[in-house]
């Protein structure tokens, strides 16, 4: 068998995330890629088609990949041991995110899915010996989640307790991140927290393992003016990564596909910075992030929503046509 054609790869990536924002959006159909593809230079849609065919197939999640991880997370035996009922009686399920839908979209989730699988709904749940549960689709800096859990530990938090971080996607910098700080927080408030993280995914995203990222690091800058005054305009000079790797979790169907997609979308995201004045300094174009970067580069996107710590050319919206239009908090 050749290669995909055009045509076929704007169905394979449209069959992808056909629900995603489903209900809320019009379905994002073949016609609906194709328009997104089409901003981008043409010599280059078929190769960036070809690379976000493969990744998108790793990293976006459906509805039912996310049910999948909840039933799962609920059975676990590493968690729960012999008797998950009677865990998840006892655990405390935090609802506490003060920014966003996401924990309170994953919460309804799995209201349902333990209540078909244990017999109980998270009304039922908790008591004053219990674990902690913070669920969530993701940590990708760690700011949400460290803001989130600041205002807890300084209130109403016991003085011991155990906290299980449960989330799809993990990010390796952003956990680090949110660990250090709430070191910090827990001594300050005198208090005793026993932290666990659980995941399905873990994303390499720190500076120290950039040849290993499974994210966005461009290997070098694209030599338009735009994105080298952009680089230019930042604090420092930009990281880039050496090697050839594609990431432990071969996100990138090989170190050429991924040049492309680096390449491509670090100059569409400069370029729509330019279009959409109203972006703020942090939106860069590989993504959201409060470090002078050229992006945090995630690449996880979910039926629910896309981060804002995805590149630009996935989510911004007019005059940008966006792959995936954004719900904002």
């Amino acid at each position: 068998m050749g290669k995909p054609d055009r045509v076929e790869l704007i169905r394979s990536i449209a069959n992808t995330i056909a629900d995603y924002r489903q209900g809320e959006i019009t379905i994002p159909d073949a016609d609906h890629v194709n328009r997104w593809i089409n901003q981008f230079d043409a010599s280059v849609q078929q190769q960036v088609l070809s690379e976000l065919d493969h990744i998108l197939k790793k990293t976006y999640l459906a509805r039912t990949d996310v049910e999948k991880f909840l039933s799962g997370v609920i059975s676990s035996k590493k968690l729960t041991g012999k008797d998950p009922r009677a865990f998840w009686k006892k655990a405390n399920i935090l609802h506490i995110q003060e920014a966003g839908n996401s924990q309170r979209e994953m919460l309804a989730m799995f209201d349902t899915i333990l209540r078909s699988k244990v017999g109980l709904g998270l009304k039922d749940c908790g008591s004053s010996d219990g674990p902690f549960i913070y669920l969530d689709d993701a940590v990708f800096t760690g700011n949400r989640l460290k803001h989130d859990l600041f205002s807890w530990i300084q209130s109403s938090a016991p003085a011991v307790a155990r906290l299980h971080v449960i989330v799809i996607g993990l990010h390796c910098g952003g956990q680090w991140y949110a660990e250090t700080q709430l070191e910090k927080v827990v001594s300050d408030a005198r208090k005793k927290l026993d932290l666990r993280w659980w995941r399905c995914l873990k994303i390499e995203d720190r500076r120290a393992y950039l040849a290993d990222s499974d994210v966005l690091r461009p290997t070098a800058l694209p030599s338009e003016p735009a994105v080298q005054a952009y680089a230019e305009g930042l604090k420092y000079a930009p990281d880039l990564r050496a090697g050839t790797g594609v990431g432990g979790n071969k996100f990138f169907s090989s170190h050429a596909g991924r040049i492309v997609l680096e390449q491509e979308f670090l100059k569409a995201g400069v370029r729509i910075r330019d279009m959409c004045p109203n972006l703020n300094q942090y939106q860069r174009p590989l993504g959201n992030t409060l470090l002078q970067t050229l992006g945090f580069g995630a690449l996880m996107v979910t039926f629910r929503n896309c981060p804002n710590n995805c590149p630009l050319a996935f989510w911004v919206d007019s005059p940008w046509y966006p792959l995936f239009p954004r719900k904002t908090n």
